[in-house]
């Protein structure tokens, strides 16, 4: 098993993208290529950028900088988490509980960027 399974912020954002490829199953067929295909693009994202990141964090600047491509897509599916809400594709409860674990992830993925030297 590769190091970033291991990682509670690799586990919490790959929970996340399972919700979301769950819950989004239900949205209607005309948001596939677009709301769809984002939100599940950038959720998934996090998780393939975690996983780029352990394999080479010798290399600090590297570690540092796609950490920052995690929290920009962690960002991102804030932002399509919201829009699901408002197009009334989520209930306030789902959307919640989506949004609690989001920004659990984007606070693991901070507190890395904050002090790499535990984790490099």
């Amino acid at each position: 098993m590769s190091n970033f399974k291991n990682l509670i912020v690799y586990k919490k954002a790959f929970d996340l993208a399972l919700r979301i490829h769950q819950y989004t199953k239900q949205f209607p067929v005309e948001e596939r290529y677009s709301l769809i295909d984002q939100i599940r693009r950038s959720s998934r994202s996090v998780c393939a950028n975690i996983a780029e990141v352990e394999s080479r964090k010798r290399y600090k600047d590297y570690y540092l900088s796609k950490l920052c491509d995690c929290v920009s897509e962690n960002s991102e599916t804030e932002v399509w988490l919201d829009f699901s809400l408002q197009l009334n594709y989520l209930s306030q409860k789902d959307h919640s509980e989506l949004i609690a674990l989001n920004q659990e992830v984007g606070k693991l993925l901070r507190y890395m960027i904050n002090n790499p030297e535990k984790f490099l």
